[in-house]
């Protein structure tokens, strides 16, 4: 902690305890940092902060002066550019950036603004990019709710199946196979003895095939059982997540427990 700053003590604890051991930063170079951050900025925000209560005391002053059902918006429009409060447009320019994640720089997506010490609401804002193809087809009218595969009331094995068959067929056509049909899929894995891995899929028939584009497969992830697998399509990735012991898993083509896509 730098000598001229005092900080609440569960922020310097998270500081101490979380941050800093997370990101390799000593603590002695970011309080220093943070000290000569604020040195630097505090005046400077300070005039600004006098600069937008002088703006308000005239906005104050100005109404005062007005009030009464007549409204002359050409006349306010007039003052607040008088006072500096608004600004003439002026010629058409570009803010460029560097480093910034493709993912946050070219493609659009949800964005949930929440306050930080919430941790529920943070994780839900951090995946507001990402949802479950699986939970959207059951609970929407995508499907159709004939024949027995009604959405309503406890779990439906039969909307289920019906929610597997047409995830099955949004891979094939998404994320296609060399042969075969991701509906005949018995396990998914990665031969990682090339350069880049390959995504391999073995079929009933016990044939193994891999991805019609092989560029599509761009990673994937193993926790005991679960394995993920996350593929490009048209600029956006989807994630499919097989598990052998799920209860959807089990008894899905290739151990298909869920496949997540990435928002548009």
């Amino acid at each position: 902690m730098s000598d001229k700053l005092t900080a609440d003590p569960v922020f310097q604890r998270f500081v101490e305890e979380e941050l800093l051991p997370a990101t390799g930063l000593e603590s002695s170079a970011f309080w220093s940092g943070l000290d000569a951050i604020v040195v630097e900025l505090t005046p400077i925000n300070r005039q600004l902060l006098g600069v937008r209560d002088e703006m308000q005391f005239k906005i104050d002053d100005w109404h005062k002066e007005h009030v009464g059902p007549a409204w002359d918006h050409a006349e306010y429009i007039e003052f607040l550019k008088g006072i500096d409060y608004l600004k003439d447009a002026g010629e058409p320019f570009k803010i460029t950036t560097q480093g910034v994640d493709p993912e946050i720089a070219e493609i659009a997506g949800p964005q949930l603004v929440v306050p930080v010490n919430n941790a529920r609401f943070a994780i839900n804002a951090a995946n507001a990019r990402w949802g479950s193809l699986y939970d959207a087809l059951y609970g929407t009218d995508v499907l159709s709710e004939g024949d027995g595969q009604e959405r309503g009331g406890p779990y439906n094995p039969k909307r289920g199946a019906a929610v597997i068959r047409y995830a099955t067929e949004f891979l094939d056509r998404t994320i296609p196979l060399s042969d075969g049909s991701h509906a005949d899929a018995r396990t998914y894995a990665v031969d990682t003895s090339t350069q880049p891995a390959l995504c391999v899929v073995t079929l009933a028939n016990g044939v193994s095939t891999g991805l019609h584009d092989a560029d599509q497969f761009a990673g994937f992830a193993e926790q005991g059982t679960r394995h993920s697998y996350l593929f490009r399509n048209n600029g956006l990735y989807l994630e499919v997540q097989t598990d052998p012991d799920h209860p959807v898993g089990k008894g899905s083509p290739g151990h298909v427990s869920d496949i997540v896509l990435e928002a548009a």
